[in-house]
């Protein structure tokens, strides 16, 4: 990737409907070397996907949970178990593994606490070989969905 790319992908994680004449003037291509760069990012897989930001608020969805999973029986069936349930749980949008001392970090989205209650004793607790689920309710949101910071670091 050089720093056109790098140029190319900031100006679309900033703005992902622009039309691609409007693209190739911002970074200084014509349009066709242009749409080369963005189909060979998205064939390569750096670019996953285009996609609308919602307001969570506005659909219903006003309280965001951090939730920590502490698993015991680490093995590779018993994460993969979790993985695949997870994935079917639509109300995570985010599921982590990581080091310290949880195992997995969720972001769960719901519309209110009886929501997030229900999820958490019907679908949280009954996941396989969790032994301690602890929930992180956020109060306020100071930075979401910032563009990733692409090119020279």
């Amino acid at each position: 990737m050089d720093p056109v790319d790098a140029q190319i992908l900031s100006v679309l994680q900033a703005d992902g409907r622009i039309t691609n004449a409007e693209l190739a003037e911002r970074v200084r291509l014509s349009p066709s070397p242009c749409l080369r760069r963005v189909r060979r990012l998205e064939r390569d897989g750096v670019i996953s996907g285009y996609h609308a930001t919602l307001d969570r608020r506005r659909v219903g969805l006003g309280v965001t949970v951090f939730v920590e999973l502490k698993v015991d029986g680490h093995s590779a069936e018993v994460t993969e178990q979790i993985e695949r349930a997870l994935a079917d749980v639509p109300e995570v949008v985010a599921a982590h593994i990581v080091s310290g001392p949880a195992d997995f970090l969720l972001e769960v989205v719901v519309a209110d606490l009886d929501h997030y209650e229900r999820l958490l004793i019907g679908r949280l607790l009954t996941l396989p070989n969790v032994s301690d689920v602890r929930s992180n309710f956020a109060l306020r949101t100071i930075k979401s969905g910032a563009p990733l910071p692409v090119g020279p670091g």
